[in-house]
């Protein structure tokens, strides 16, 4: 057990099984909830809940991640998912579904800054312990499919929670030095302590709203390609491989994001990775072709996704203090959510109303916004942090 602890094993079973459990638990719900005679409204209300809980427990979350340290906190949190998804697999009840899934999402979702920053703060480079989320998660999508059909349906609850267990004990197996920081750390007793530093810091107020539009964006294209491109003509079997290959092209930036993202300052990463979606989405609403949507798909879905975790890692711990890392980074899930929640019924809403072309439109408009107000702020350069090139 002593060649475990802090090994880049423990760091790959942590990181692949987390993204593999999210996957497993997350990515066939509509389908489980259609299957079980529920409409599509009850889906978007069981989905739209565990947004509004994950919303509202993140800075919480947060603050016990800067009060009791990261690792206890965390490891609890995740341990706590099983019971949920133990009562996933025992009930059919819709409101007890929607408890349950709530409650396991809102657990999964604020380990989120942690992992991160877990992955920032380990003896290796973040490509190569990230790599392995992107990895789990498409193993993840591909398994609950393949399990869903063959086995049963609540068999993809049990081996959520199996992933879960090898999540747990590779977190077990980490070292993060924060932790014994954090805990000890007098300024953080209060909360009040933890407000003055975020609320008074303008730079990062301001940040936070354009956090919220960008995930907005990015956030309703993850919802709404796979249907889009099933009504451009393509099969449910064939847009979920393209959903599935689109997640592999996280890979390249994951392994090689010491050669970019230390040596580029944020605003000029940011700028350009926000450009990369207005282009993405002004080229579906085009109408060039089903090929330029599946290329597009392919190139920006989950890259563009991947920059801005990254990004907001490297611009949120330059503009807070240490003390206040993982508070801060839970409350841009909290913004982030909002966003989520706000684009995603205004795009419902021109669908259903007009056409997924103007959706598109109006998203590459928010885009544009977004790049507009990127001239607006000062952020700092953060390439002095060094966060992804230490070897």
């Amino acid at each position: 057990m002593r060649v475990f602890k802090n090994s880049y094993l423990a760091y790959l079973l942590m990181y692949m099984c987390y993204y593999l459990s999210w996957a497993l638990f997350s990515s066939l719900i509509s389908v489980y909830l259609l299957d079980l005679g529920y409409k599509a409204s009850q889906v978007s209300a069981v989905v739209s809940t565990s947004f509004i809980a994950s919303m509202l427990s993140q800075p919480l979350i947060g603050w016990l991640n800067d009060r009791m340290g990261i690792k206890k906190v965390t490891w609890l949190l995740l341990f706590l998912t099983i019971p949920g998804a133990l009562l996933m697999i025992a009930t059919q009840n819709l409101l007890l579904i929607t408890l349950a899934y709530s409650w396991v999402l809102l657990l999964v979702n604020g380990s989120i800054p942690v992992m991160e920053k877990i992955a920032t703060s380990s003896p290796f480079t973040y490509g190569k312990i990230r790599i392995w989320g992107t990895i789990g998660f498409a193993l993840g999508s591909q398994f609950a499919g393949l399990i869903y059909e063959r086995i049963a349906p609540y068999a993809v609850f049990l081996a959520f929670i199996i992933s879960m267990l090898l999540t747990l004990l590779g977190i077990w197996g980490t070292e993060v030095d924060e932790d014994v920081h954090l805990a000890k750390t007098p300024q953080l007793s209060a909360p009040d302590s933890t407000r003055k530093a975020l609320f008074h810091n303008q730079t990062y107020l301001f940040y936070l709203f354009i956090a919220m539009l960008f995930s907005g964006v990015t956030n309703a294209g993850h919802t709404y390609i796979p249907a889009m491109l099933e009504a451009s003509g393509f099969t449910v079997q064939r847009v979920s491989s393209i959903v599935a290959l689109a997640v592999l092209f996280e890979t390249p930036l994951t392994l090689f994001s010491y050669k970019f993202m230390d040596q580029l300052s944020s605003s000029r990463l940011f700028k350009l990775t926000t450009l990369f979606v207005m282009l993405q989405f002004m080229i579906y609403a085009l109408e060039l072709g089903p090929m330029s949507k599946v290329i597009v798909t392919l190139l920006g879905k989950h890259t563009t996704g991947m920059l801005f975790i990254m990004l907001n890692m490297k611009i949120v711990s330059s503009l807070v203090d240490k003390r206040y890392l993982i508070t801060a980074l839970s409350l841009v899930q909290v913004f982030r959510s909002l966003g989520s929640i706000l684009t995603q019924s205004v795009v419902g809403q021109i669908i259903d109303r007009w056409s997924y072309s103007a959706m598109c439109w109006f998203l590459a408009m928010v885009a544009l916004i977004v790049y507009g107000l990127l001239h607006k702020i000062s952020l700092p350069d953060g390439r002095n942090q060094n966060l992804f090139s230490k070897s």
